[in-house]
């Protein structure tokens, strides 16, 4: 997911997305413990994906719009 897309989202938006991120690791992690998955780079990219929202919902909370 891109940075750009993110910084355009609200709080609000940004912590649904990370629950749905979080419930996404969490599965691939299941899948990958039952020899289920097939491309393991999807770990990564989710966990990226997760410290992006972080990093920019952090922003957010830190420096509200005017």
């Amino acid at each position: 997911m891109k940075p750009k897309l993110l910084r355009n989202k609200t709080p609000e938006e940004l912590q649904k997305l990370l629950k749905e991120k979080r419930e996404e690791l969490f599965k691939l992690k299941l899948d990958l413990k039952a020899r289920k998955l097939k491309n393991v780079k999807m770990i990564g990219e989710t966990k990226r994906d997760i410290a992006r929202i972080l990093t920019i919902l952090k922003e957010k909370l830190r420096n509200p719009p005017k």
